[in-house]
């Protein structure tokens, strides 16, 4: 077996679970996450710095990742998340091994990497300047490459795609308009989501993010897996 063929049938994998989607259009949908570890990017509140900021987990061959998710035999929909799943060259193996098996995929992707995969809901998450960590090594880099408007475009052109911004404070919505406008997409499926890890910020955060995306016919997209198990892995 070649070294190219070794890597392209693995991934390094922090997690394989299943829970209910927590965020965007398919809140509460019954899911099977396989969340891969490493990152191009380092955002300031990064929920999962196990998989960008201190990458662990365990290299596995896209077969036995598959067979973990299969397993889970009543649930059809599986999210392929991170840290950046794009990254892994076994992705494309997994994503078209799952399509052939019948199962809705959604990847979350910061969308800065273009990947034409077999994907059903493609969940893009550029990082607006609030990401930006104060960090004189990833600080450049990462405000460097986190936004690609000609890959969100890509995305966006294929019609399977939900817009899904963090957004902390107010002065971060003019970035958000800028960006809606510039890539072209669709207010309803332009989804503001509160950054934080407890309830207590994600209500205080809501209390003005709410009226903005009314304002602007965009969706308010909370966070229902902190709502009910808190900022805890495995959910």
């Amino acid at each position: 077996m070649s070294a190219l063929r070794l890597v392209e049938d693995r991934l390094f994998v922090s997690e394989v679970f299943a829970s209910v989607q927590g965020e965007g259009m398919l809140t509460g949908v019954p899911s099977v996450f396989v969340r891969t570890s490493a990152c191009n990017l380092r955002c300031r509140w990064c929920d999962t710095p196990e998989t960008s900021w201190s990458p662990e987990g365990v290299v596995r061959t896209v077969a036995d990742v598959l067979a973990e998710v299969l397993a889970h035999d009543t649930i059809r929909h599986v999210v392929l998340t991170g840290g950046e799943p794009l990254l892994g060259k076994g992705m494309p193996a997994l994503a078209r091994a799952l399509h052939a098996e019948g199962r809705h995929l959604t990847v979350e992707t910061a969308g800065t990497l273009v990947r034409d995969l077999p994907v059903d809901l493609w969940s893009l998450s550029p990082k607006l300047s609030g990401s930006v960590p104060d960090d004189p090594r990833w600080g450049p880099r990462h405000d460097r490459m986190r936004l690609r408007p000609d890959v969100l475009r890509h995305y966006v052109a294929t019609g399977r795609y939900q817009l899904k911004l963090v957004v902390g404070h107010p002065n971060e919505l003019p970035e958000v308009d800028a960006l809606v406008a510039e890539v072209g997409a669709a207010p309803e499926r332009v989804l503001l989501m509160p950054e934080g890890l407890t309830a207590g910020r994600l209500d205080e955060v809501a209390e003005w993010l709410v009226p903005a995306a009314m304002a602007r016919g965009a969706r308010f997209c909370d966070r229902l897996h902190i709502r009910l198990f808190g900022h805890t892995r495995g959910t």
